[in-house]
């Protein structure tokens, strides 16, 4: 076991995975540190969404290692066990319970939620009552809370499903495209909500809006055919001539 691995939060190395012939993930090797934010950027087909599925045991590798926290080999645990072991992912269109409220929604999705029904009818205490004040702090949903989630706009949502899964407390928080479909505005504000949850736990977002990218001013990994092109900070790799030519110059 390496130095590298024991002390990391996330690592893969030598990843390979297949679809009827297709490397999907070719030697890939990648490193997120504990308390790290990383922007994973790359062309439709890089593989991002693939590498994503390993992390959460949607897929199994072909060969390679993944692992968590040093010693816990995700490639031999299921999606459930993974999610239980702290790892969330938001996906890039939000899944939230649109009939139900804001302060519902994160009811829901606390640790240790007896199910839907008992969740609806039970009295919080006063611990879970002040997790969701702060979630609902940091999400920007305060005024929010008895709202139903249907009447939020696109981006209040995604910022719902990002409180939703730290009610379950993860270590790593997996983030597709959180951006997509945003104003302005919201995209600005996104980025500083991020900001804030990568203090407090480490945080991977796969995006291709380069303007929020920056806005992140994080290491940046850009993925081209399943395996690591770059890494650096966004001048740096928008810098690069492969770069260039695989992605930024398209």
């Amino acid at each position: 076991m390496t130095s590298e691995m024991t002390h990391s939060l996330l690592y893969l190395d030598a990843v390979n995975v297949a679809f009827d012939g297709f490397r999907a993930i070719n030697n890939l090797s990648l490193t997120i540190e504990r308390g790290e934010m990383r922007a994973i950027i790359g062309p439709n087909g890089a593989g991002k969404t693939t590498m994503m599925d390993i992390i959460t045991g949607k897929t199994r590798p072909d060969s390679g290692q993944v692992y968590f926290e040093g010693a816990i080999d995700l490639s031999r645990q299921d999606e459930v066990e993974i999610a239980r072991l702290g790892i969330g992912r938001k996906f890039q269109k939000p899944t939230v319970f649109e009939s139900h409220t804001v302060n519902d929604n994160l009811e829901l999705a606390l640790t240790g939620t007896r199910g839907v029904f008992a969740t609806l009818f039970h009295r919080p205490g006063a611990g879970s009552d002040t997790r969701i004040n702060d979630i609902l702090d940091t999400i920007r949903l305060t005024a929010r809370r008895d709202e139903l989630a249907a009447d939020l706009s696109h981006g209040q949502k995604q910022w719902l499903e990002i409180g939703m899964l730290l009610a379950q407390d993860p270590k790593l928080l997996l983030v597709d495209e959180p951006v997509a479909g945003m104003t302005d505005a919201e995209t600005r504000e996104t980025a500083r909500l991020l900001r804030e949850i990568a203090s407090e736990r480490s945080v991977i977002v796969v995006e291709h809006d380069m303007g929020f990218v920056r806005e992140l001013d994080v290491k940046v990994t850009v993925l081209a055919e399943g395996s690591v092109l770059a890494e650096g900070s966004l001048d740096h790799v928008s810098a690069d001539e492969n770069v260039i030519e695989s992605y930024l110059g398209r």
